[in-house]
């Protein structure tokens, strides 16, 4: 095989040129093989054991990489080309690479042209299955007159063209596949139809390009053509976790205390009789929980076993982040270093902000480990393609995950008063418009369950990624959110990480985490909540509350809440100003900040009308 020399980030290898992507490279159109084509010697293996806990039995990797200049023996990665079928830009004839010739590359057409790939591919409705739309047997099928028996019964392979022209219309009417020996003529319009290609008798093979065919293996679903670069034609699954300490959950020890207490045993005796109430009781009182909790473990409604792996990911994350806000300075030597202060009550801030935040967290350094479980094609309903497909079902499988360090702030809200909030008549209302279409759509249900927890804290990570970007150096795409906000789980949470990571360094520079000390987090939050308080699209947007994708934001749009899809966790969707500032009848959870602000004569810390930091701007806050 001819060698293409391309360089890509190792972040890349995860998505968006993962297993399974299809990549344009030099004039090239490429998809990548699932990771048992790997060179193993060359893809060292990343320890991250709560990811893998997650994922299921297998093997982290990092893609094959290299420093310098590219030799023979270079570590790489293969990529398969796709599609097969060309196009001269000079005769218009069509060509497929075939078994004779991928021992030998040549993308230039006997007439000397260079070889376009075809523009359009087949893609399995359900199974995620793609392969190469077969040209020469789609230009001879059909349902029109021109279909006659010299037609059906063509054998000219080599006589076919992609031509244009402008007599047949405009758009893909004036693009056509010609056969010069039938004088066949089907235009690229007949090709789009959602059932065009189940009418002309063209099935899914059920395999992918690099995969042998498999006799007999005819998938059931139907082919749809796409242009080969559509975006959904690859919809990566990954997985992220921090590596931490895994902390067990309040709720676990909780447990363990209850379950070794003397009269536990009396309370499993009784089975729910008379005395098991009182009993309960007085267990509750000694080891900090409820009798709710004890009676339910007694009748074994909570497997909390040590060998059962957590539900989520976030629940350990969340434990520690919780023990090391419970510390001041943190002298640890690691990958999970946070420096934790807690808010002072009589702090000079707004008390209507002060009293919402528990505690914040500096993260000075955190390692985030990512890895690929594998991807969809055409819809987020579709069968899920694994990482890995390779024949040898005995060996664990190799998920691409790629190791990344960095630096964050990571904010703690009161879980009382957060409570207090969203039992409120009127918020309830407000997040349930969302709820009902996450439950309405075919793929929403993959994402969290838009309470009014979730919203209000996710649209508040949103507007601060937007004015942090002002201020620490880094882009707004290179910061990351991590949301903690669910009611459901055994410990509540209700928190939020914002944090940058990359993965070419051994860590980034300090211009995140400096911005967590009180003198610098406070004004910050002002000032986004102040950007937030008035939109470019308002009064249409803060009156909104069908926005975005199906329909799943609020009071949110690109000129104030909206930030990269890739900085989101669920892709710039579930966010509602009006759940954080308040507006339309709705109680805000930061409803009346500004207001106290506003309101306060001669403050110390005025909220300013949001600029982009200049020389002047800081030539005058030093003369102030």
């Amino acid at each position: 095989m001819e060698r293409i020399l391309h360089d890509l980030r190792l972040s890349e290898t995860i998505t968006p040129f993962g297993v399974g992507a299809i990549v344009d490279v030099l004039g090239e159109s490429l998809i990548a093989p699932d990771s048992s084509w790997w060179d193993r010697k060359s893809a060292p293996e990343v320890s991250c054991e709560r990811l893998l806990a997650r994922l299921g039995a297998g093997v982290l990797r990092q893609a094959p990489s290299h420093s310098g200049r590219a030799a023979k023996e270079t570590a790489h990665l293969l990529y398969w080309r796709f599609p097969t079928w060309r196009f001269c830009e000079r005769c218009t004839k069509l060509s497929q690479l075939t078994s004779r010739n991928k021992g030998r590359w040549s993308n230039h057409c006997d007439c000397g042209g260079a070889l376009v790939p075809m523009r359009y591919v087949a893609v399995c409705e359900k199974g995620s299955h793609i392969q190469d739309i077969p040209w020469f047997m789609w230009a001879h099928r059909g349902r029109d007159a021109g279909v006659t028996e010299s037609v059906r019964h063509c054998r000219a392979y080599k006589e076919l063209r992609f031509v244009r022209s402008s007599q047949h219309g405009e758009g893909l009417a004036s693009l056509r596949v010609e056969c010069n020996g039938c004088k066949r003529s089907r235009p690229l319009s007949d090709l789009v139809g959602g059932e065009s290609l189940h009418r002309d008798g063209i099935r899914c093979g059920g395999t992918q390009p690099w995969e042998e065919p498999k006799p007999g293996n005819v998938c059931e679903h139907k082919l749809i053509a796409v242009q080969r670069g559509a975006t959904g034609n690859y919809i990566a699954e990954r997985l992220s976790a921090l590596d931490i300490p895994e902390e067990r959950p309040q709720s676990v020890e909780t447990a363990d205390r209850i379950r070794s207490h003397i009269y536990f045993e009396k309370v499993v005796a009784d089975n729910g009789g008379p005395q098991a109430e009182m009993v309960a009781e007085w267990i509750a009182n000694e080891v900090g929980g409820t009798a709710e909790e004890v009676l339910n473990l007694a009748a074994g409604g909570i497997d909390d076993s040590p060998e059962s792996p957590l539900l989520n990911l976030k629940d350990g994350e969340w434990a520690a982040f919780v023990k090391k806000l419970e510390g001041d300075r943190d002298h640890c030597v690691g990958d999970f270093v946070v420096d934790g202060w807690a808010v002072p009550s009589d702090s000079a801030w707004p008390t209507e902000l002060t009293s919402r935040l528990v505690g914040v967290g500096q993260v000075r350094r955190v390692r985030e480990v990512r890895a690929l479980r594998g991807f969809r094609r055409h819809s987020a309903e579709a069968a899920l393609i694994t990482a890995d497909l390779g024949p040898d079902r005995r060996r664990k499988p190799v998920y691409p995950a790629i190791e990344m360090f960095g630096e964050g702030i990571f904010l703690r809200f009161d879980e009382d008063r957060i409570s207090e909030w969203e039992d409120l008549p009127d918020v309830r209302a407000r997040a349930e418009i969302l709820i009902g279409r996450r439950e309405a759509s075919e793929w929403a249900h993959r994402l969290d369950v838009p309470e009014p927890r979730f919203i209000a804290l996710h649209t508040l990570a949103h507007l601060l990624i937007r004015r942090l970007a002002f201020a620490s150096g880094y882009a707004s795409a290179s910061l990351q959110e991590r949301i903690y906000a669910n009611s459901d789980r055994p410990d509540r949470t209700a928190g939020i990480l914002i944090y940058t990571a990359a993965g070419d360094a051994q860590g980034t520079l300090g211009g995140l985490v400096r911005l967590g000390a009180p003198d610098k987090l406070f004004p910050l939050l002002l000032a986004a909540l102040s950007d937030a308080d008035v939109c470019s699209n308002d009064p249409v947007c803060i009156e909104s509350d069908r926005q975005g994708v199906a329909q799943l934001n609020l009071s949110a749009c690109h000129g104030c809440a909206l930030v990269s899809e890739t900085s989101c966790e669920t892709g710039n969707r579930l966010l509602d100003r009006q759940l954080v500032l308040g507006g339309g009848g709705v109680t805000g959870l930061l409803d009346h900040v500004l207001d106290e602000v506003r309101s306060t004569k001669g403050s110390r810390h005025p909220i300013r009308k949001p600029i982009q930091p200049s020389r002047l701007h800081f030539a005058k806050d030093r003369q102030e």
